[in-house]
């Protein structure tokens, strides 16, 4: 009797993980370079003893194993900003922080006091020989090539450092639209970027709603078979008392 409550429990723990997941894919449907989630179920099996069967019988219980990251491209969006980058196919910029190099597809960048190419957080948007990109002050004709070349008025001046990883499900949330992973990464051979124009999430928020409410059905249906299970063992404990006071 208790297994089938113990199964339908860790149905509801899958769907209420289920459930957070979606909502954040909601709450991000207009991050630029967001990248939808969603969650990765198996069986848990587990022997459980109980009066009838002392030896124990394989029990199936739901779990939850992993948060599956969809890598497909979002949308682009023409913003002509000048340090608005978006990378077609694959590809992450190289971003420098105090805890180590950091991985994003987010190319809203901006120039610091300094004249250094940084991200929205501040942090410094790193070329391919791991230094910072910095124009001088009277620099102010900014191109983007295709392949990544920063250039101005006054020549060439950097190139984004674009990788890649052999799995992209490695990557891990480090915040501030960054990835970190103990993965190497290997530069992208023909990177493929637009200058002015930014990846909007690839979350779709219509299927997310459905998604949404489709738990939210499963959820009360669990509910509603725990609730009857109870009823029911509520109905048997007079019965059976009853009939132990006979005996």
């Amino acid at each position: 009797m208790e297994n089938s409550t113990y199964v339908a429990l860790s149905r509801q723990a899958g769907l209420w993980r289920q459930m957070e997941v979606v909502a954040n894919n909601m709450a991000n449907a207009n991050t630029p370079a967001y990248k939808a989630e969603q969650v990765m179920f198996t069986d848990y099996v587990a022997k459980m003893k109980s009066a009838d069967t002392p030896f124990g019988q394989n029990v199936s219980f739901v779990r939850d194993l992993a948060t599956i990251r969809d890598t497909r491209e979002g949308p682009m969006t023409m913003t002509n900003a000048p340090l608005d980058v978006a990378i077609h196919g694959e590809g992450y910029f190289t971003i420098d922080t105090p805890t180590g190099q950091r991985y994003s597809r987010e190319g809203h960048f901006r120039l610091d006091e300094n004249g250094m190419v940084v991200t929205s957080s501040g942090y410094p948007v790193l070329q391919q020989n791991d230094t910072p990109i910095i124009l001088a002050p009277n620099e102010s004709q900014i191109t983007i090539a295709g392949d990544g070349t920063v250039s101005t008025e006054n020549g060439i001046i950097g190139k984004f450092k674009i990788v890649k990883f052999d799995n992209e499900q490695d990557l891990r949330k480090a915040g501030d639209g960054t990835y970190q992973t103990t993965a190497n990464p290997t530069a992208v051979d023909v990177p493929n970027l637009s200058q002015g124009m930014l990846e909007e999430s690839n979350v779709q928020p219509i299927v997310e709603m459905t998604h949404m409410m489709t738990i939210m059905r499963n959820y009360e249906g669990v509910q509603l078979m725990l609730q009857n299970e109870y009823d029911r063992q509520m109905k048997a404990m007079p019965i059976l008392s009853q009939s132990q006071q006979t005996a």
